[in-house]
Formats: structure tokens, C-alpha cells, sequence
């Protein structure tokens, strides 16, 4: 009689699994391992990717599912946040959005966030893993800390004063603390109101479409996203290098530029604006309070290339990572160009083109004695109960000159003020340098002139660092007199005249 096998002992002798059950058994742990090697790939190495997706709107949920930590002035918020009662259960409000749009930027549901809003967003919508002490656990529990806060550099009264001065017209104005980089104020007009859009309605559809329409381009930051030929105030550049490299020795002694000045290889002369420059033998100070093209046009090209691309790098030109903590645009002065192109950019023309933020850096760092510090716009990031997360501290940029050279260009920038092209910055109780600029542009130098003022100013009788440093361009207006001593020097006077307390 034949023996039968029980049941359930396979051929290992393993009790209870079949062959078939061992290979649906080994299948089965095959599959485990590829969905958690699937799961392992999507949510480690495809996470910033998927997060990144435009269709993704989890983190949009998430990002407006509790209130928004606040851009603070001073001690004030300049923003808010508002319930929606909708999808997006929060969204930003702002506190006189126009006056601090192009600091603040934008937080919208729609569109994205810019400026403040957008470099400081994970500490501003609380998934910055610096404000709590258990990053991973909040990761796994998939907890959100409160919004952080942020508070910026800006000195509410110069703020207020350069939006006054710009008013109806095309333009920006930029001001720092010379000694620690600290932007007092930081301008584009015309505004917008960032809180017209925040949301994802058709009224913020509405009043977003309106903005990008504008002919204006409200939007636009001009203090910080557009550069300008800065025109006859980049002469403070030119004098600085001349000064630096020996080129002048005496500020009061002829300079040896001849009259005309025709610019080497070439038939055309290097024209002036005015009278006063049209002779041999000007002392430096004389072209500088005079604003002598055919002068600084000579001196730039006896400096050199090299030189003067030296000295305009150290105060912020041709640098494209100038971040404070938001990126402006690139500021240029060609690193290879010929003698009669040197000489145009020596006078603030050629291709030549600078940011109201650095034409601020090269006033700022005449006045802290040749060091230029970095630009900073935020002083300090707090958690939402006050705590420091992060404290700003000044950092030195480059050092541009010396101090006695420094002091040489103040010089200079003192007798356009008091004697020359400058006179409407006057400040009574200040010591004011300062210099003009009106800068062509378009073809055959057809459009409207670019008027420029760039100085700093401190108490008559001190001998602290000035304690403010401007720069303004006024892009269009309907004046008659498109001058820099008419149009932008009176909004530096008021600016100053704000951070002085006068």
C-alpha cells in the first residue's frame, strides 16, 4: 500500500507553505520592496521637484491655512492677514501697500511672491525649520509653526519723504546708513497696491490683468530692477579713481585736460553743458562743481580701463549677486571697451548703467571714508513670539579708497552743493556733498532726459560718518527743466532732511 504525504509539507520540508504558496509568498515581498522603493524615490528624491509643480496645490493650501508672519517698520506691521473663508483660509492684507511695495513685493494665492514676501517666505509662512527646536517631528507630525516675522531696515519718515518727493513722476530713490549698509528708504514710482491681487478671485484676476496692462508699469521696481545711464553723477567714480591712482594729486590744481577735448581716435569733441567748462586747464574742483564733461572725460581715460573698472566694481558695478537679502539687477561698466567709449563712461554714458541702489553705494561709501558696506534690508527675523532667529549684522562690501581720498571726493561733492549744480540740496544746519547728473539716452539722445542727484549729508559742526547717503532718478516728468539740480536734488534734500531730523 502506498505511503501519503501529508499535506502542507513542502519540498524544504517546511511545513504549511506550499511551492506555489512560497513563490506567491516571495512575489508578494517583492512587490513591498518596489512600492517602498517607489514610495522612497517620490518622497525623498522627487519631493522638491513635485513640490515645485504649478498643479501641486497642497503647499499653496498650506502655505495660506494660517496667518502670515508680518513685514514690520519700526515696531509696526506693514502687513496682515485676513480670513477668506474659502479654500485658501488666509490671505494678505497690507498697511499702506503702495508706499511699501517695493520693499514688501507681494504674497499672492494667484501669482507667487516677490521682494521681501518671496525671499523670506518659509520664515514668513512658518515651514522655515528655524523656528522650532523639533524639525524633524514637526516633519513627520506634518505641523506648521507659526509664521515668523521680519523686520527691515526703513526709516518710516525718509520712506514717506522720498514717496512725497517722487509724487505723479517716473522714478526711484534709494537711501542708506553709510556705516552699516542699512537701506533708510527704498522707493519705485508709480506704485501699486499688492493687496488688490493677494487673493484668487476674479477681482484679484481683474486688478492683476489691470496692473500687467499699465503703460506705467506700476509694478516695475525701479529702485531695484532697472538700470539707468546715471549721467554726470558717475563723474564722483572717475574723480575717486583719479584721485586713487595719482592721476590728481591736488584737487585745486589744472588738470592739464585740453579744450576741445576730441576723444582718442576720433574727429568728435566731448561737449560740456555749460560755458563755464569751455577752456583749458581746469582744476578738478572746478569740473566737478561746474560738472566739465570734456574733464572727466579725459581724466577717465588717463586712469585707464583697468583702474576705472577697479574702482566701479568696489562700489557694487558689474556684481550680479548684490543680494540684501533681495537680488537687484546687474549694474554695468564694460570691463573691455576703447579709449573714446572709456572716455563716454567716465561721464556716466556709453553703456554705462547703474541702480539707484548702487549710485546710493558709491554716495554711501564716499561718505564712510572709502569702504562701501553691503546693503541690508532686513535688521532682524524673530519667531511669532518675539524671539530672534536671526540678527543682521553689517558686513564690509570692499573698500573702495582710501580715507584720504575719501575725504578728497567729499571735498569735491561739498563745493557742488555750496558752489555749483547742486545748490537745491541745501540743508541749513547740515553739511550737504552732493552731485547732479542728467544723462541722454534713446536714439540720437531723442528721449527725455534721466535726471539724477546722488550726496549724503550730516549736522553742521560733526565729525561722525554722515548719517545718510541718497540716490534719486527722476525717469519722466512734465517739468520743463529736466535737470538733476532741478528735479532730483529737492527729493534728496527732503529725504536727508527726514533721517537728520531737520
Amino acid at each position: 500500500m502506498a505511503r501519503i504525504r501529508p499535506r502542507g509539507n513542502g519540498p524544504q520540508g517546511l511545513p504549511g507553505i506550499s511551492v506555489t504558496g512560497r513563490r506567491a509568498a516571495t512575489f508578494c515581498l517583492l512587490l513591498v520592496a518596489a512600492l517602498c522603493a517607489q514610495a522612497t524615490r517620490v518622497q525623498v528624491f522627487e519631493a522638491q521637484d513635485l513640490n515645485r509643480n504649478s498643479a501641486n496645490q497642497r503647499l499653496t493650501v498650506e502655505r495660506y491655512g494660517q496667518p502670515r508672519g508680518d513685514i514690520l517698520v519700526g515696531a509696526d506691521p506693514v502687513t496682515g492677514s485676513q480670513e477668506t473663508g474659502g479654500r485658501y483660509a488666509y490671505k494678505r492684507t497690507y498697511t499702506d501697500g503702495p508706499l511699501y511695495a517695493a520693499v514688501t513685493g507681494y504674497a499672492s494665492q494667484a501669482y507667487g511672491t516677490t521682494q521681501l514676501e518671496g525671499t523670506e517666505d518659509e520664515l514668513l509662512t512658518g515651514t522655515d525649520g528655524r523656528l522650532s527646536g523639533w524639525a524633524l517631528w514637526d516633519a513627520i507630525t506634518r505641523r506648521q509653526n507659526p509664521g515668523g516675522d521680519v523686520y527691515t531696515t526703513l526709516d518710516r519718515a525718509a520712506q514717506e519723504a522720498a514717496m512725497r518727493g517722487l509724487g505723479t513722476q517716473k522714478g526711484a530713490v534709494a537711501a542708506i546708513e553709510p556705516a552699516t549698509g542699512r537701506i533708510l528708504a527704498l522707493a519705485s514710482t508709480p506704485s501699486y497696491d499688492p493687496g488688490s491681487f493677494a487673493g484668487s478671485s476674479a477681482a484679484d484676476q481683474t486688478a492683476w490683468n489691470r496692473l500687467q496692462a499699465d503703460a506705467d508699469e506700476p509694478m516695475l521696481n525701479r529702485a531695484l530692477r532697472q538700470t539707468y545711464p546715471p549721467g554726470s553723477t558717475f563723474k564722483v567714480v572717475t574723480a575717486a579713481a583719479a584721485l586713487a591712482n595719482g592721476v590728481v594729486t591736488d584737487p585745486d590744481a589744472p588738470t592739464g585736460a585740453p579744450f576741445p577735448y576730441v576723444m582718442p581716435g576720433t574727429t568728435t569733441p566731448l561737449v560740456n553743458d555749460t560755458a563755464a567748462c569751455d577752456r583749458p586747464g581746469l582744476s578738478l574742483d572746478a569740473a566737478m562743481t561746474a560738472s566739465c564733461n570734456s574733464v572727466l572725460g579725459y581724466l577717465g581715460v588717463r586712469t585707464g580701463l583697468d583702474r576705472m573698472v577697479a574702482m566701479a566694481e568696489g562700489f557694487g558695478f558689474n556684481d550680479p549677486k548684490l543680494d540684501m537679502p533681495v537680488r537687484p539687477v546687474r549694474s554695468n561698466f564694460d570691463t573691455g571697451m576703447n579709449q573714446s567709449q572709456l572716455a563716454l563712461s567716465s561721464i556716466g554714458q556709453f553703456d554705462t548703467a547703474a541702480t539707484p541702489l548702487v549710485m546710493a553705494m558709491v554716495a554711501a561709501g564716499v561718505a564712510n571714508n572709502g569702504t562701501v558696506m553691503r546693503p541690508q534690508l532686513v535688521d532682524r527675523l524673530t519667531r511669532s513670539d518675539g524671539t530672534t532667529v536671526e540678527l543682521m549684522r553689517p558686513q564690509v562690501y570692499r573698500k573702495a579708497m582710501t580715507p584720504a581720498v575719501a575725504g578728497q571726493v567729499r571735498k569735491l561733492m561739498t563745493d557742488v552743493v555750496e558752489n555749483g549744480t547742486g545748490g537745491n540740496a541745501r540743508i541749513a544746519g547740515a553739511v550737504v556733498g552732493g552731485k547732479t547728473g542728467t544723462a541722454q539716452h534713446g536714439v540720437g539722445n531723442s528721449g527725455t532726459p534721466y535726471a539724477w542727484f546722488v550726496s549724503w549729508a550730516k549736522p553742521a559742526g560733526s565729525d561722525v560718518v554722515p548719517p545718510v547717503a541718497v540716490a534719486v532718478v527722476v525717469a519722466d516728468s512734465d517739468a520743463t527743466d529736466v535737470t538733476g539740480g532741478a528735479l532730483a536734488a529737492p527729493i534728496a534734500r527732503s529725504v536727508m532732511r527726514a533721517v537728520l531730523g531737520l
